[in-house]
């Protein structure tokens, strides 16, 4: 039960939710010389604050019941540790807050809720009793002030910072902002701000011992600029994160409001226009029926998603490889094998077995055209020519010629390609070697071959087997492309420094 010369205001609890404060005008009798001593765990308690406290041993429980069966005064002390249940005089720090209890509910799971209200501040001078429960004999400590010039400018700035608090801070209602304005003593004031700001139990404990209301005020000025500036910045980022999502949500109705525009004038979407002309490209490129048939689904899929998606991007980067792929593109070829001897005499001196050998392979390629099998390895130390000679053949078989260098390859992926469900994802070095040079049968150069490594990403040597095998390679399956792709009419040539590591 309150007593009349009681005001009561809605302010935030300690525990971060609204509960009942009460600021005291005047009390009705003195305090106690001796008052009752509970700890508390996580709270510290200011003159003129109303805090529900929950009491769950049965120290405390009869501490509480004699408290109010009497006059309804104790002292509320800090624990120096907050997990020891029935504190003795050494747990407890020797500066708190004398109390009256206002309302007691007790609870069928043995537990008692209090609701305090803080009066003054005390120093427990020595204990006088430790059972049934601690009492002490307490010293109110007046509060020491000044009416200094310098004590006027700190007030005013500690008042103007708690203002810029309070409307910043979603926490904190209307009730301590009129209570703040009303708050015209010092002491008062440091108090509230005490109370209702997020401050640590270090801090709060300082504060309550601290008589000298200047000392409090240059105490809390720190704090309140620190909370100030956290607020400011948490401020600043919601307000970016709000004007980042409604930047994103007008530029999506604008888009919509272009695309009905542009279809009332009769004008192309550009989305749509994309479609059009990656479906106009499908029926024109000759794509194999299995090719046809992805990419028209994969269209499909595309034409259901708004361009602004990342996936939108990813169907859109598959499909241009699709389309681009030299499916049925083929150079003929134009061999004549005098001409091919006098090209690789006149681009290579000496050399005589190996020119002799590729007149030879070109022989029984221009007698049977659609030969299977050969793979020429040629083997030397750096610099006499290797690559040279595969160009050179290239130019004399009238094909394309592309090099793909092997020294130092370890990833598998590198020959395969990326499955399209990873970020990024690209064919592998043959299929782009194909687009590049936009033929289906062209001279592709394997250099280095024997410096093929291999680690836990897999071994590019074994992804080679299905590249060259002529009995694998004519549905040679790339990762990223996942259709099978003819290379039986690739050239391949291979180079090498040593034999063994082959």
């Amino acid at each position: 039960m309150t007593s009349p010369e009681t005001e009561f205001i809605n302010i935030l609890g300690t525990s971060g939710s609204s509960d009942t404060t009460i600021i005291h005008r005047a009390a009705s009798k003195s305090l106690p010389e001796i008052l009752p001593v509970l700890g508390l765990s996580d709270i510290v308690i200011f003159p003129g604050m109303v805090a529900p406290l929950l009491v769950d041993t049965a120290q405390s429980i009869r501490l509480i019941d004699d408290v109010v069966a009497g006059n309804r005064f104790l002292a509320l002390v800090l624990q120096k540790k907050a997990d020891v249940e029935n504190p003795v005089p050494a747990d407890l720090w020797s500066h708190g807050c004398a109390a009256r209890v206002l309302k007691m509910l007790k609870f069928p799971d043995n537990t008692v809720r209090v609701l305090v209200e803080g009066l003054r501040r005390v120093r427990l001078v020595e204990y006088t009793e430790e059972a049934p429960y601690l009492k002490a004999k307490v010293e109110i400590l007046k509060d020491i002030k000044d009416e200094s010039v310098e004590m006027t400018a700190l007030t005013r700035n500690v008042d103007r910072q708690f203002q810029d608090i309070i409307k910043l801070s979603p926490a904190l209602s209307e009730q301590v902002k009129v209570a703040a304005m009303n708050s015209e003593e010092p002491a008062k004031l440091t108090d509230l701000i005490a109370a209702n700001l997020n401050l640590g139990l270090e801090d709060r404990q300082r504060l309550i011992e601290e008589p000298v209301v200047k000392k409090r005020l240059s105490g809390l000025l720190p704090l309140l600029t620190r909370e100030l500036e956290v607020l400011t910045l948490g401020s600043k980022i919601q307000n970016e994160v709000v004007a980042s999502m409604s930047k994103n949500q007008r530029d999506f109705y604008l888009r919509e409001q272009m695309r009905a525009i542009q279809r009332e004038l009769g004008e192309n979407d550009p989305a749509v226009s994309e479609i059009n002309s990656l479906r106009e490209q499908i029926e024109k490129n000759q794509l194999p029926a299995e090719a046809k048939k992805t990419a028209l689904k994969e269209l499909d899929r595309m034409q259901q998603m708004p361009p602004s998606v990342a996936e939108y991007t990813v169907a859109r980067n598959y499909l241009d490889w699709l389309i681009n792929l030299p499916w049925a593109v083929f150079t003929e070829d134009k061999i004549d094998l005098a001409a091919a001897a006098r090209l690789l005499d006149e681009q290579h001196f000496g050399l005589a077995k190996i020119k002799d050998r590729l007149i030879e392979f070109l022989a029984v390629l221009k007698l049977k055209q659609q030969l299977k099998g050969p793979i020429l390895c040629l083997v030397g130390p750096p610099g006499v020519g290797k690559t040279s000679l595969g160009r050179s053949v290239a130019e004399a078989l009238g094909r394309k010629f592309h090099r793909i260098a092997l020294g130092g390859m370890r990833d598998e992926a590198e020959i395969r390609g990326h499955r399209r469900t990873y970020v990024g994802a690209m064919p592998g070095r043959i299929i782009q070697a194909l687009r590049r040079v936009e033929s289906s049968n062209p001279v592709i150069l394997l250099d280095e071959i024997d410096k093929v490594g291999s680690d836990f990403r897999g071994d590019p040597a074994a992804a080679l087997l299905e590249v060259l095998d002529p009995e694998q390679n004519s549905t040679f399956t790339d990762h990223y492309i996942d259709l099978p792709f003819d290379l039986s009419r690739v050239l391949f040539i291979t180079t090498a420094n040593w034999l063994e590591p082959i």
